[in-house]
């Protein structure tokens, strides 16, 4: 076929579709089974997800954590989601309503707290000096958890939007394909024999970037920071077969050069801007855990670069059909 344009990952889903909370427990979402081989799908519950693993399989996780990044104050008329580390002051943010965080405003959010306006940037965002720092535990009351956009926010979720294995602080948004395991499922996956090796990616805010050129290799990619333990980059180098749980840690994998998969073994930390699309050469990325993504996303263009753009959209199709839910805290699919 012709080279893939925006409108090819186009779709229209229900709105009753998009899940706004998880499965009563983590393991007990539906999980679809796509069989690249001889392109058959299956349904099933995500707990029983062992008996589609490949036996060789290790996979590999994203172990990073969400950062409780969004300060509301007055009843929320009043917002700004810090998009930079929250070890950084000033932080950088994205502020609501723009008109009250003009260069120079001062909000005093308590006796303790406030923070002050010091640079309005050319795209929007606002440079701003949280007084303490934004680590300190007087903010605790103001800070929120960062749900997607098309998630009403809901803090009794919260700990739900983490993976039972978030350790690393980072992320504006969750890993989601790894909320849907326990520790007794990723334990009787290691009594199986599947082991597990974890990676880092901070997952940015551009993971809900908008693709806005209809010509895919126009698009700019989003940065994120991305780091492999030694320990890791071994198991991944002697790996016969590797599941990447979601798209994070899939981006990761295939961020590695060679040279990084050599020993001696040393840490990797760095930036990456992979876009994988169709027509992608795979080198790492063997099958993929992930859940349903958003029309004309970089996330569902991934997908399709490992089944195929006809097939992403018969799966789809069926999931729809099937009554599947969608997004962050919607169904998995396993892509062998």
């Amino acid at each position: 076929m012709d080279k893939p344009t925006l409108s090819d990952f186009d779709y229209r889903l229900p709105e009753e579709l998009i899940a706004q909370e998880p499965s009563d427990k983590r393991d007990h979402s539906r999980l679809l089974v796509y069989n690249r081989a001889n392109q058959s799908i299956q349904h099933s519950q995500f707990h029983h997800i062992g008996k589609y693993l490949p036996s060789n399989t290790t996979l590999v996780m994203n172990n990073t954590k969400v950062d409780e990044c969004r300060l509301q104050w007055e009843g929320g008329k009043k917002e700004v989601f810090i998009v930079s580390s929250m070890v950084d002051n000033p932080v950088t943010a994205m502020v609501r309503p723009g008109r009250q965080f003009k260069k120079g405003a001062h909000h005093q959010l308590s006796e303790t707290c406030h923070l002050d306006v010091e640079e309005v940037l050319e795209d929007g965002l606002r440079r701003c000096r949280l007084t303490p720092e934004p680590t300190d535990p007087a903010w605790r009351p103001f800070f929120y958890t960062p749900f997607p956009p098309y998630i009403k926010p809901n803090e009794e979720l919260a700990g739900r939007y983490q993976t039972v294995y978030s350790t690393t602080p980072g992320s504006k948004a969750a890993p989601t394909a790894g909320l849907h395991f326990t520790p007794e499922l990723l334990q009787g996956l290691r009594d199986q024999g599947i082991p597990q090796t974890e990676v880092t990616l901070n997952v940015g805010l551009g993971t809900f970037a908008p693709v806005k050129s209809e010509e895919l290799l126009s698009h700019k990619m989003h940065e994120e920071f991305f780091s492999v333990s030694p320990n890791a980059l071994e198991s991944i180098s002697n790996a016969k077969h590797i599941t990447a749980v979601g798209t994070t840690s899939c981006r990761t994998l295939e961020s590695l050069s060679d040279v990084d998969l050599q020993p001696p073994y040393e840490t990797v930390s760095r930036e990456t801007d992979i876009f994988i699309y169709p027509g992608y050469a795979w080198k790492r990325t063997n099958a993929l855990l992930t859940n349903f993504h958003l029309p004309k996303s970089t996330l569902l263009m991934l997908l399709a670069a490992l089944v195929g753009v006809d097939a992403w959209r018969r799966i789809y199709d069926e999931a729809i059909r099937e009554g599947y839910r969608f997004y962050s805290f919607g169904d998995a699919m396993l892509v062998l």
